[in-house]
């Protein structure tokens, strides 16, 4: 299988930076399903494109066990600083969680896989392999949901998927068994109240400081209602309220998102933030509204799964290209998949070795590119042995 991502190595590193050069945002990836769609079937793979954005494709032989590989396809709202050949052409869009990397990746996968199985010296694979190309990661709700209402899983045994890690050296896979992301959720709170002078707070409802206090109170209370080892995290990215220093508004309004690590406090924690929303605004008069978005559970590797990808990595790298790694609060809504099918995710290094690193989420995110390649060969060994 090395070999045959090799034939296809710097195509796709092409692929890459064309995808990187033209970034599109969450249910907008019309460009690059095309992209995938068309070089897919040029390879003579069977494709299904999703309604707007997003494809699935097959490999291998009808009827055999189905194994899923998934990568994603949006871009953040995000400006790419850097300075490479391929930066962003799109003003304020960049690839900066490596969605490109995950696609190129999971097409020099394909291509390897088709390859093989009409190779009559290798071929036919003993697997059947469906490759989910999916939109709307990086929003909640996400893609997910809607490719799997759309047959992402029908059959599948197992699901594999692979995220970049700019902690990680390229060469080296994090791998972890059990929880590997967190859970995540969104929330918009509006407070509404009587507006007035700043002389005379009293005959209003001081709506700007029930915001203060609900932005700073929310977390203290979440802090103590909840168990510490759920690792919760409240944390407000958006705050509006008034355009004028002597007007007390009769709008505002704090957004912001919670995660956690623990899946069944997850499960309770929409209840327990909507009933101190009430007790921490409720001396202040104000109202409040809120908007609850559930987004994603925790990514939990499935044991046999994670064993699969282990196996991969020291088939291709050896045991010194596993890397231990820890679970992080980003959420991620590959958990759909695996909440539905045994199935795991890897991280895959993309760190120069001896190099800076780069943080995701931002503008400046730089990956060494030998980690397609990589990603490419890990995607489609794992492919083979969870069949």
């Amino acid at each position: 299988m090395s070999s045959a991502v090799d034939a296809v190595a710097r195509e796709v590193v092409d692929i890459r930076r064309d995808v990187h050069a033209h970034p599109e945002l969450a249910w907008q990836e019309t460009r690059t399903t095309l992209l995938v769609a068309d070089r897919l079937i040029a390879a003579g793979l069977d494709v299904e494109r999703l309604n707007g954005s997003g494809l699935f494709a097959e490999v291998g032989t009808p009827g055999a066990p189905v194994v899923a590989l998934r990568a994603d396809l949006d871009a953040l709202p995000v400006l790419d600083t850097t300075s490479d050949p391929w930066r962003s052409r799109t003003p304020g869009v960049a690839h900066a969680c490596g969605h490109d990397v995950h696609t190129a990746a999971l097409v020099g996968a394909g291509l390897a896989l088709q390859s093989v199985h009409t190779d009559p010296g290798t071929g036919p694979l003993p697997v059947r392999v469906r490759l989910i190309f999916q939109p709307a990661e990086e929003i909640m709700p996400g893609g997910a949901n809607e490719a799997i209402d759309a047959g992402a899983l029908k059959d599948v045994q197992h699901i594999f998927a692979v995220h970049c890690d700019p902690s990680l050296d390229v060469g080296q896979i994090g791998l972890r068994e059990g929880a590997l992301t967190g859970a995540a959720d969104a929330m918009v709170v509006r407070l509404t109240g009587r507006g007035g002078h700043t002389s005379r707070p009293h005959l209003t409802e001081d709506l700007t400081y029930a915001l203060g206090a609900l932005v700073t109170g929310l977390p203290a209370a979440l802090s103590r209602r909840l168990d510490p080892r759920a690792g919760a995290s409240l944390v407000w990215g958006r705050l509006e309220a008034g355009g004028a220093p002597n007007v007390i508004p009769s709008m505002g309004e704090a957004a912001g998102t919670l995660r956690m690590l623990d899946a069944s406090a997850w499960h309770e924690a929409e209840h327990l933030v909507r009933s101190l929303i009430a007790e921490v605004v409720a001396p202040y008069g104000v109202s409040a509204q809120v908007t609850y978005t559930r987004g994603v559970p925790p990514v939990i590797n499935e044991p046999g799964s994670t064993q699969v990808l282990h196996d991969a990595v020291t088939a291709l790298l050896g045991e010194k290209g596993v890397a231990s790694t820890s679970q992080s609060l980003g959420g991620e809504d590959f958990a759909w998949y695996v909440e539905a099918v045994p199935g795991a995710m890897a991280r895959l290094g993309t760190r120069t070795p001896g190099g800076g690193t780069y943080d995701l989420h931002q503008g400046n995110l730089r990956v060494d590119e030998r980690a397609v390649a990589i990603g490419a060969k890990l995607l489609a060994t794992a492919a083979l042995l969870g069949g």
